[in-house]
């Protein structure tokens, strides 16, 4: 066991006065730096060697004057020699040492001069040796203390997590899989963990392995069976005879352990592959961002993007600072004033909160909140017992409160399940550690007499309540699996249906919206308890806000904070890089609400008080637009353009039409300007064969016109959709036909949400509509000013649906409900008019320029964006006498408005 850093510090001074004088390389060297590894607690002997031969880059022998393999080099110069070529002669040596033996540090000394070089973190530090108690704990690692630095770009995660995807590889290959190998390999990551981190002894585990078997890896699985079985088994229940260096291992406990695994297989390859892992700081490994890796090391597939997607803390802490911790960080603020009573008063609530997980992966959240309150509750030990240094000052002992039996998981997968299990264990030892060297006595909780509860199973179809009773839970959280619509496999259609069995339509929304609703009916049990998801921004965009919100705010749902959409860097093994919201809500309200909004979706998010958020996460009433088939307000129809239907076969592109015309010249009477949306933006010329009113007799003389509509009766009698074989009957059609006979406003249903405005358009009556393109028959300068003012694009942002991250226009969520100006006069309607006339003469000067590049944020026209804004201008005082700072405003300025209109008029 690691002694104390107080103990460390006495030695450190006696060590100091005992070699104050000494100045001899030859003479005392040895005898001095086996004194300076029993400062720490260490026998040079075990882990060390004097002498250590090596072959120099120049051919030639040389000899370390000490060696820690894999940890430490040490050359040793007489009092007043050069410490530079001290530590030049140190690093010459590297050319002789396998890669496994390479050291983290050089540490260079002349008796009364100290130079370490932390050859990672490239630092240097220069001590004397009357300073070495000040510096003692540089040297943390000697003792098992690891410095913990929450780091998550830090490479050892990943080389760590290679280092077992190849082993993990190998013992497939030989047969050894599924859950054998997924409880085996969890068990050698806590082995190489508890090697690093004063768990073992200073290398203990390796040892074992080099020590004890052979070469070629042929023993080395009996031994490791013999390790596991001796971890599990209680120091007064082992055998008498046990080999002494089993004997010596730590008991760890029965749970991690307890379970008799099939007998393994390793040879040579193999076990250097396990002595390259043990070569690793372990004590470096993040729990929460390793066990993403470690999850992805049994997909070869994933594993090739090893460390690019992993849940990021940031990310994390985005959920658990408004949920949790800022609250509690504030109550500590005012606590910590107050009697030292008050304070053990708060460490025991915090030792009393308890957190689900239900759909907790391999355990990032859990572990990220384990590690916050923590560090929360080391920050009240501190204030209890950091000056004085004594840890009983009468009113109550020091002791850690908090522990892992106040998580709780489900997953679906057994092996993140363990993972989970184990990596709170991790955390809980990481910060022993820094308890320890806070407070200079060395804390460890082995064996493990406390776990976190992860339950393995399909939260969709597991009651909560049986994995821990509501009335005992205070938090849930998490980041549940995004799945829309179209990618469910048919088992989560029928999870998602059996969830929302009393809402009709509930097939559209997406896979997350089952751990809403699961969430709800769980706290109808407990309305204290909170919970907070990470969720694709569909749940709060388009159709699936009147589904899922009419049901959670007829429950009582109140939403207490949110994160509008932002991007998230997700750990699903699907690697996706998804536009996301964070919703936190109870069944209980508060007055102060917070609303976290992003001026990108990639900056950082700015918090705004609020007293309200509504299922959009904006300060608007709590409503949800439904699907209105027509204009909530006085406002022309729109429709949908018109579908081909057919296989491409009506349709050409320039060069394909002027080769169609070279062979049919006669049915260019017939052939039309065609857009769908994205033509219609990006000024994509493309045309229709439009036969509405072209005689039969006429069509049959054009034999290649005939070989189209032939081609497309094929497509549509092979088509799996009844309502398409009809219109097999009518191939020289297109399958919908709702083109107007006048000039008509068209809006692409799909564009970018980068740009500023949506481009929209006057099409003459001859140019054909596609079905990506929604129409306005016979809309003025009005209507245009209107839709293309930024009145109309906060509402479109705010309400409409999402493909992928670009704007889904949506005829009967946005634009039928979208609340025109009340009352307008005569005079502001001109006004609007007029500002809509100016943007459209501007777009005029630029004939050949495509929608798309006039509207590109980057490199729109000083002259379209002036234009804009007095259209804005118009279009906002023709809501409003009060000018609009920004599209907050507007949005709850339209949301207020809609309440009004709905409040006497029937969807």
């Amino acid at each position: 066991m690691p002694i104390s850093w107080n103990e460390i510090k006495d030695r450190a001074l006696q060590f100091s006065r005992e070699w104050a004088d000494e100045c001899s390389e030859d003479a005392e060297a040895k005898s001095f730096w086996d004194g300076f590894f029993n400062i720490f607690g260490v026998s040079r002997r075990r882990i060390a060697s004097f002498e250590q031969r090596v072959k120099q880059i120049d051919g030639r022998a040389g000899y370390i004057d000490l060696l820690w393999k894999g940890k430490l080099l040490v050359e040793h110069k007489s009092r007043g020699k050069s410490l530079d070529r001290a530590h030049a002669q140190a690093t010459d040596y590297f050319h002789g040492l396998k890669e496994r033996e390479l050291p983290r540090y050089v540490l260079v000394c002349d008796f009364a001069r100290f130079r370490l070089y932390d050859l990672e973190e490239n630092e240097q530090h220069d001590f004397l040796l009357s300073e070495l108690v000040n510096h003692v704990h540089l040297f943390g690692f000697m003792a098992g203390y690891q410095t913990v630095a929450y780091k998550e770009q830090d490479p050892i995660n990943i080389k760590a997590a290679e280092r077992m995807g190849l082993l993990h590889d190998k013992l497939k290959t030989i047969g050894y899989d599924g859950h054998a190998l997924e409880v085996y390999l969890v068990r050698l990551v806590f082995c190489l963990f508890a090697e690093h981190t004063g768990i073992f002894e200073v290398n203990q585990f390796q040892d074992l392995i080099e020590q004890r078997t052979a070469e070629d890896g042929q023993d080395l699985a009996q031994w490791l069976a013999n390790c596991f079985e001796v971890l599990s088994t209680p120091h007064e229940k082992r055998l008498t005879h046990l080999d002494s260096q089993l004997a010596a291992f730590r008991y760890i406990n029965g749970q991690l352990f307890a379970e008799q695994l099939p007998t393994a297989a390793f040879d040579r390859k193999m076990r250097d592959l396990l002595l390259e892992s043990c070569a690793l700081d372990w004590g470096r490994i993040s729990p929460a961002i390793f066990g993403a890796l470690f999850q992805s090391v049994m997909d070869a597939k994933n594993r090739r993007h090893l460390g690019a997607h992993y849940t990021s803390e940031t990310n994390i802490l985005k959920l658990i600072k408004p949920l949790f911790l800022d609250e509690l960080r504030a109550e500590f603020e005012r606590v910590k004033r107050q009697s030292k009573t008050n304070l053990f008063a708060f460490q025991e609530k915090l030792a009393s909160l308890k957190f689900l997980d239900p759909a907790c992966g391999c355990g990032n959240f859990l572990v990220i909140v384990y590690r916050e309150l923590r560090l929360l509750e080391l920050e009240v030990l501190r204030v209890l017992f950091g000056a004085s240094k004594d840890l009983s000052i009468g009113v109550g002992e020091f002791n850690i409160l908090c522990n892992v039996n106040q998580f709780y998981g489900i997953e679906i997968e057994e092996f993140p399940a363990q993972i989970a299990q184990t990596a709170l264990w991790l955390t809980d030892h990481q910060m022993n550690q820094v308890a320890s060297q806070e407070f200079g006595q060395y804390y460890l909780r082995i064996p493990l007499t406390h776990s976190a509860t992860i339950c393995h199973g399909n939260a969709l179809q597991i009651d909560w309540r049986e994995v821990v009773p509501p009335t005992e839970l205070n938090y849930i959280l998490g980041n549940p699996p995004f799945v829309g619509k179209a990618y469910q496999t048919p088992a989560q259609k029928q999870d998602l249906a059996q969830v929302f069995h009393d809402i009709k339509g509930a097939g559209v929304l997406d896979f997350v919206a089952a751990w809403f609703r699961k969430a709800v009916d769980y706290m109808a049990d407990n309305c204290a308890v909170k919970t907070a998801f990470v969720a694709t921004n569909s749940v709060s965009q388009g159709e699936q806000v009147g589904l899922l919100w009419s049901d959670l705010l007829k429950r009582g749902v109140k939403i207490h904070f949110a994160h509008r959409t932002f991007h998230w860097s997700n750990e699903a093994k699907s690697n996706a890089t998804v536009e996301c919201v964070i919703v936190g809500f109870a069944l209980c309200d508060i007055k102060e609400k917070q609303l976290f909004d992003y001026k990108t979706v990639r900056s950082a998010p700015y918090k705004v008080a609020v007293n309200r958020i509504n299922p959009y996460l904006v300060d608007a009433p709590d409503v949800v637009l439904t699907h209105r088939r027509t204009p909530l307000s006085a406002a022309p129809r729109i429709l949908f353009g018109s579908m081909p239907n057919d296989g491409g076969h009506l349709l050409f592109s320039e060069d394909e039409k002027e080769q169609f015309l070279t062979l049919e010249p006669q049915a260019a009477a017939w052939i039309r300007p065609f857009s769908m949306g994205d033509d219609l933006i990006n000024a994509i010329p493309r045309y229709c064969l439009w036969l509405v009113d072209c005689p039969l007799s006429e069509i049959k003389q054009m034999s290649a016109v005939m070989a189209r509509i032939e081609k497309v009766r094929q497509h549509r009698c092979n088509s799996q959709r009844v309502t398409t074989n009809a219109l097999a009957n009518s191939s020289h059609l297109f399958g919908e036909i709702r083109q107007p006979t006048t000039r008509y406003l068209a809006i692409p249903c799909v564009s970018s949400e980068r740009r500023v405005y949506i481009p929209i358009q006057f099409l003459p009556a001859h140019h054909v509509a596609g079905n990506k393109l929604e129409m306005i028959p016979n809309a003025s300068n009005y209507h245009f000013g209107i839709l293309t003012s930024m009145m109309h694009m906060a509402w479109t942002r705010t309400v409409c649906g999402r493909l992928g991250s670009s704007y889904n226009y949506s005829i009967n969520i946005v634009y039928n409900n979208f609340p025109w100006p009340a009352s307008i006069t005569y005079q502001q309607q001109q006004r609007i008019e007029t500002a809509a006339q100016i943007v459209l003469d501007i777009r005029k000067q630029f004939p050949n320029t495509s929608l798309a590049t006039l509207y590109d944020p980057n490199i729109m026209s000083p002259e379209l964006v002036t234009a804009h804004r007095q259209l804005d201008a118009a279009v906002d005082a023709a809501y409003s006498k009060q000018k609009f700072n920004g599209d907050t405003e507007r949005v709850a300025f339209l949301f207020e408005r809609y309440q009004q209109l709905t409040a006497s008029v029937a969807p």
